[in-house]
């Protein structure tokens, strides 16, 4: 693979990773780091730099590509990045640019729940459909859409953004309004619903982690934020179902490491407020390319922008 590999950056809230990969979907080599994104852009886009000379020297010939996964909002083919919920100040970064200037190889940037889609759908739980709606479920929570066999993005890259939809009237404050769906099936939204509901159990610094082991631990109080949850989580992904038809629905993240506390029970929401004709033809399924899946959609805006995927 000497000389045809590709950069891959996976840019969460939490966590961002680096990774080397082919042009089939194989990660050969990986790296990361603690965002930290209150440090500031410059922060984290220094220790970006140093985790790609690291893996650059690893593989020991530069990259034909970088490849960006990134939260939005974003102007995907611009590459500038704008003002992501989980990356608070990355106000208007013009990331592909910065990049370019850095490495003088094309860059890619692409919505991260747009390239968890393109993910699923060339390697995994997607593959062989042509109407899918892949949903992350991090820090922050959002959608990517392949509708009749392509990536759709909207008029202004806006298209999946399904965390700033209100599913109640009141919840916690997430994506600027409280009651949005990432309020409810983000971790962020999770924790901060356990702290809402039970000021007295959970403070600041609680995690959708500590909810989780009290909730295994037998808590009623876990159990109940969970419940709450997944009544908005359901009625969520019912809209989606409802508005695009799909054939599946994908969960990433929090989707796949929750099921019985979260996903269960919003899957009973889910049939009660969907239409029967949306959710005879749509399963509602864990991604398959498991705890990967973040390092391969890495690569992914390449793949589909750069046309650099070999099947």
């Amino acid at each position: 693979m000497a000389g045809d590999w590709i950069i891959g950056l996976d840019i969460g809230g939490t966590k961002t990773a680096v990774v080397a990969g082919d042009r089939c979907g194989v990660v050969v080599h990986r790296t990361q780091f603690a965002t930290v994104p209150g440090r500031g852009f410059d922060d984290v886009f220094s220790r970006m730099l140093e985790a790609i000379a690291h893996v650059v020297s690893h593989m020991g010939t530069p990259p034909v590509a970088v490849s960006v996964s990134v939260g939005g909002p974003l102007d995907v083919l611009r590459g500038i990045v704008k003002s992501p919920p989980d990356l608070p100040g990355w106000t208007d970064i013009p990331l592909k640019e910065m990049l370019s200037r850095h490495f003088h190889v094309p860059v890619f940037v692409e919505h991260d729940g747009n390239a968890g889609a393109l993910a699923e759908w060339y390697f995994g739980a997607g593959k062989g459909f042509r109407n899918i709606v892949f949903v992350t479920m991090g820090t922050g929570f959002g959608a990517g859409l392949i509708l009749e066999g392509r990536l759709y993005r909207g008029t202004s890259d806006v298209a999946g953004e399904i965390g700033h939809v209100r599913v109640a009237e009141d919840g916690p404050d997430c994506y600027g309004k409280s009651g949005s769906l990432e309020g409810y099936g983000s971790g962020t939204g999770i924790a901060r619903l356990a702290r809402m509901m039970y000021p007295s159990l959970w403070g600041e610094g609680t995690t959708v982690i500590d909810i989780h082991e009290a909730y295994r631990g037998g808590s009623r109080e876990a159990s109940l934020v969970f419940s709450r949850a997944a009544t908005g989580l359901g009625r969520g992904l019912a809209i989606v179902a409802d508005t695009l038809n799909p054939e599946r629905i994908i969960l990433g993240g929090l989707g796949m490491r929750l099921g019985d506390a979260l996903v269960g029970p919003a899957k009973v929401v889910f049939e009660a407020e969907s239409l029967p004709e949306a959710r005879r033809v749509c399963r509602i399924v864990p991604a398959q390319l498991g705890e990967s899946i973040g390092d391969i959609a890495a690569l992914c805006a390449a793949y589909d922008q750069g046309s650099l995927l070999v099947p």
